[in-house]
């Protein structure tokens, strides 16, 4: 007789549900303080200084970053790129998502807990939320009450923060797209024109909508990183984790108290792990995708071990296979592979902004005529040179052709002064005997040459044409 397949009754257990569009539960993280957090504070930091400080730097007169939309040139401490040199902002984030990759691989989301605007804006309002409401439990005592004056003045004085520090974001944005000095007179004297003034308004309540509404919500929903990072990670790769092994049983006890008589872990279920997250998730329930390994729970648990005087570590930085007491290893295929090729992109993004023209030509052959006799029986071609100086100061260039010996360069002016930045547009004759032609057309070269350093040079080819010799 074959054995049944066993069947379970469900019909009476209870079905958890969850409701899709249940409205948000506010977050309230409660403060602390941690070896990473001092790291966090000190990139953010750093970061600020970047972003807010770079704006206001002149070189050679000129602000040192700046994408000159209407102009169509990006000035970059120094050198200056033009519209067909926009494949190296393509190059250049090729190499930022291969670093996404490599950092993700090796160390988990270190990049969305440290380094992200999002994380970072939304720590810089969950500041400015404590100090006009106070610590944890004061907001959430203050959201829970009725409205009065004293919750109606503490509202105003945080959403006035969280406006400032918006419009201060969105005004240094739109700096680097408008000369910040004037722009920052236009709004104070409320001159500023149409679309600076709807781009500031824009990013001021993107800024304030995100980081100061959305926040959590963002990283859930709305970035896509959180759902392909496993894609990236494996038993090797460095995230917070709860040591499941140590910890459990959970239970309150007196300090002092030895766990293993008690027949507990090392945890005492006191949830600070979970006030700290600024997701709101509980680390101890595994890796989750919400987890943006910002460390703060390492941060509360290692201040409460300390407290119960019981070895740091319960949350940690740590691989699956170190968890699993098995060697994590460091050098692995996926890694390495990332590695290298990061590698070679960023060697080719350093060796192709050494090798980048400073000045470059382009040659047009009048179409109106393919050919015609000047004085003395020779064939004449007229050409429209087009040289673009892409330096920071104005050059003097030399021009000529070569393609035969006998070929003769007339202009009007002897040499080719150039402005910083500029395109010079110049139409030139070229003459050769009848001759010396070689077929109906033959190619020539034009080269440009700086003429305080032949480094600089370009060069463009064409063709001459000629009548059919008989």
């Amino acid at each position: 007789m074959s054995e049944k397949i066993p069947v379970k009754d469900v019909s009476t257990e209870k079905i958890e549900t969850i409701d899709l569009y249940a409205k948000r539960e506010n977050i309230h993280p409660r403060s602390y303080q941690g070896f990473f957090k001092n790291i966090r504070l000190a990139g953010v930091a750093a970061l600020f200084l970047l972003f807010f400080g770079t704006v206001w730097l002149n070189v050679d007169g000129r602000q040192a970053v700046l994408w000159d939309l209407p102009a169509r040139q990006f000035h970059i401490f120094g050198a200056t790129f033009q519209p067909q040199d926009f494949f190296l902002l393509s190059f250049l984030l090729i190499i930022c998502a291969f670093g996404l990759f490599f950092i993700t691989t090796f160390a988990g989301r270190v990049w969305c807990g440290y380094t992200c605007p999002q994380t970072v804006w939304t720590w810089i309002f969950m500041w400015a939320e404590r100090v006009t409401e106070g610590e944890r439990n004061a907001r959430i005592k203050l959201d829970a009450a009725p409205m009065s004056i004293n919750k109606l003045a503490r509202r105003s004085a945080k959403h006035a923060l969280w406006i400032a520090v918006s419009l201060v974001t969105a005004l240094t944005f739109v700096g680097y797209f408008t000369p910040i000095r004037g722009l920052v007179v236009d709004l104070a004297t409320l001159h500023l024109n149409g679309w600076a003034a709807f781009w500031i308004f824009f990013f001021t309540a993107a800024t304030y909508i995100n980081a100061g509404w959305l926040r959590e919500q963002v990283c859930f929903y709305m970035c896509p990183y959180a759902r392909f990072q496993s894609v990236m990670f494996d038993k090797d790769t460095m995230v917070v984790t709860y040591d499941y092994t140590r910890g459990e049983n959970r239970g309150p006890r007196k300090k002092g108290a030895d766990p293993a008589a008690l027949g507990l872990g090392d945890c005492i279920d006191c949830t600070m792990c979970v006030q700290v997250c600024p997701t709101g998730i509980d680390i101890r329930d595994g890796l989750q995708h919400e987890c943006i390994q910002c460390a703060a729970c390492i941060d509360a648990c290692d201040d409460i071990m300390d407290k119960m005087n019981y070895p740091r570590g319960l949350i940690r930085y740590t691989t699956e296979h170190n968890l699993a007491g098995q060697k994590t290893r460091i050098l692995r295929p996926r890694l390495i592979g990332y590695g290298a090729a990061l590698a070679i992109m960023i060697g080719m993004f350093i060796f192709t902004i050494g090798n980048l023209a400073q000045v470059s030509l382009d040659v047009q052959r009048d179409r109106n005529v393919l050919y015609r006799e000047a004085r003395g029986g020779h064939i004449e071609n007229v050409y429209i040179i087009k040289v673009m100086n892409k330096g920071q100061q104005t050059r003097t260039f030399d021009l000529s052709v070569e393609g035969h010996p006998e070929l003769q360069l007339q202009m009007s002016a002897g040499r080719l002064t150039v402005e910083p930045s500029s395109l010079l547009q110049v139409p030139v004759n070229v003459q050769l005997d009848p001759a010396f032609m070689q077929g109906t057309n033959m190619p020539i070269t034009f080269i440009v040459t700086a003429a305080d350093d032949t480094g600089i040079s370009a060069q463009s080819e064409s063709r001459f044409m000629g009548p059919t010799i008989r």
